[in-house]
């Protein structure tokens, strides 16, 4: 199963109130995430990939296991690793960079660890490989 872990739309709002009283510049990093999150969110449910959002900024169990689970070489140099960040099952995917990246080369289902639909751009250059 997938595992999507990112703040949900309420929460979201809700920092960024709380923080923006606190600290204006934060607001433009949370509408990063917000936004990296929608394209993450819209790829899966627009080509009907079966996930679980794990909200962490409401829950603070999700939030400790996104961080505990993020390897050492993923995370930043200093901080907590920000969302979203994606996982199979337990196994660490990436951060939206790589999901990214992975999308814009046509090799997101093998970046999700999961088969390309037949027809689909990667699953037409897989074929061309093993050809």
């Amino acid at each position: 199963m997938l595992l999507l872990f990112a703040p949900e739309e309420a929460s979201v709002q809700e920092h960024i109130l709380v923080r923006a009283a606190r600290q204006e510049a934060v607001t433009p990093q949370l509408q990063k995430i917000k936004k990296q999150q929608q394209d993450v969110l819209g790829f899966l449910e627009a080509n009907k990939i079966e996930f679980e959002e794990k909200d962490i900024a409401a829950n603070e169990e999700n939030r400790k296991w996104m961080r505990e689970n993020v390897p050492e070489d993923s995370r930043p140099a200093s901080g907590n690793p920000l969302p979203p960040r994606l996982f199979n099952d337990s196994r660490y995917l990436g951060d939206y960079e790589a999901f990214f990246e992975a999308r814009e080369n046509n090799a997101v289902y093998a970046f999700l660890g999961l088969t390309a639909p037949p027809g689909s751009k990667e699953a037409e250059a897989l074929a061309k490989q093993q050809a």
